[in-house]
């Protein structure tokens, strides 16, 4: 299909307000890049840029190779699958799908056969006749996806498009899209979502996108085992990775820490240099990786305050203190049913390849 390159590339409203700067990115044929990010980072402002739909304020977007930022959308050979379905009431299935071959002024056996081609893939052959007020919040996705499909486009753009369906369908429509890309492995596709795990589940590569740029660029494992600061470790991953206090005191190929809240000790194989001995920072242990001990050696020792019994994991809230305005919440998964546990008191620790160090915001590995 194509590939995209996107070099110091800024938008800006009114002259004034940068809401985009210095966003440098190359998409490969086949990919399947997912745009993440808080709200209003400027991640559908980015795939619009990209569409044609807003306009680049500086640097350029090259597709295969050719910069098209003053090229017009309809040129660009992009398609985009919107948040509403936007669908033409009036049309059939059929219809509808076939409606930008028409206007491209393909002939009816042409049409017929990208359309039954795409129905086939997803799986819309039973529904080609009925009208849009007749199908689930899925199958109108589906024909949304469908429109973009028979116009054979170099690139497909998704913006938030399950973001409209309730949680099975949003689960049903994800696996969907996700068996298609199969189907179509050298279709280049970019995904702006707000979900971690459609991100996490769809993305050959994730964008992480904050402070009016790129935070950092990775495969989904890549972003959650190795995040570069704390803006992505707590981003990526849920309920967020859980950040305490403490200081090195112990340098080398592995690190030794004391940590502020509960102070305990634990030790992080992401090796540290004999200058950060005595420096404060923060040391990153997603839920998951929280386990309960009863030896010396823990991160954090606190008395749980809150249970979420959810069947196959039972999330726990730690009591935060409240004389200290800077504490944390820190937040424990444990697998299985404990119902037992609200009010107790426990230590909790982490294995030293799960034990993440910050400094300054940002991850000891990537300084």
């Amino acid at each position: 299909m194509a590939n995209l390159k996107l070099t110091d590339v800024q938008k800006v409203y009114g002259g004034q307000v940068e809401v985009l700067k210095d966003i440098n990115l190359d998409i490969e044929t086949g990919e399947l890049i997912v745009f993440v990010g808080p709200s209003g980072c400027g991640k559908s402002t980015l795939l619009r840029m990209i569409a044609g739909l807003e306009k680049i304020s500086g640097g350029t977007l090259e597709i295969d190779g050719t910069v098209v930022n003053d090229v017009p959308p309809s040129e660009r050979g992009i398609a985009m699958v919107f948040q509403s379905y936007a669908l033409y009431p009036h049309m059939t299935v059929r219809e509808n799908m076939q409606f930008a071959l028409k206007i491209a002024k393909k002939s009816k056996e042409e049409m017929n056969a990208a359309v039954e081609a795409a129905a086939n893939k997803l799986q819309l052959t039973p529904y080609l006749d009925r009208l849009p007020k007749a199908l689930s919040g899925g199958q109108r996705q589906r024909v949304a996806i469908g429109r973009s499909i028979v116009r054979d486009p170099k690139v497909y753009l998704f913006d938030e498009p399950l973001s409209n369906l309730d949680a099975a369908l949003r689960v049903a429509t994800r696996i969907e899209i996700a068996q298609l890309k199969e189907q179509m492995p050298e279709s280049t596709m970019i995904y702006v979502t707000h979900d971690q795990v459609e991100a996490m589940t769809l993305a050959t590569r994730i964008v992480v996108l904050a402070n009016k740029g790129i935070a950092q660029v990775g495969t989904p494992l890549d972003l959650y085992e190795r995040p570069n600061g704390e803006f992505v470790a707590q981003f990526i991953g849920s309920p967020a990775m859980n950040l305490l206090p403490g200081e090195i005191v112990g340098t080398g190929a592995t690190t030794t820490l004391k940590l502020d809240q509960g102070g305990g000790t634990i030790t992080s194989t992401v090796p540290s240099k004999p200058e950060d001995q005595g420096a404060q920072v923060n040391v990153g242990i997603r839920p998951e990786d929280m386990v309960p001990t009863d030896g010396s050696d823990f991160a954090y020792s606190g008395k749980v305050e809150i249970v979420e019994a959810l069947g196959e994991v039972t999330q726990l809230y730690f009591e935060t203190p409240k004389a200290e305005s800077d504490s944390r919440a820190v937040i424990a998964k444990l697998h299985g049913i404990h119902t037992d546990i609200r009010g107790r008191e426990m230590q909790l620790t982490g294995a030293p390849e799960k034990v993440h160090i910050f400094r300054n915001g940002v991850s000891l590995l990537y300084r």
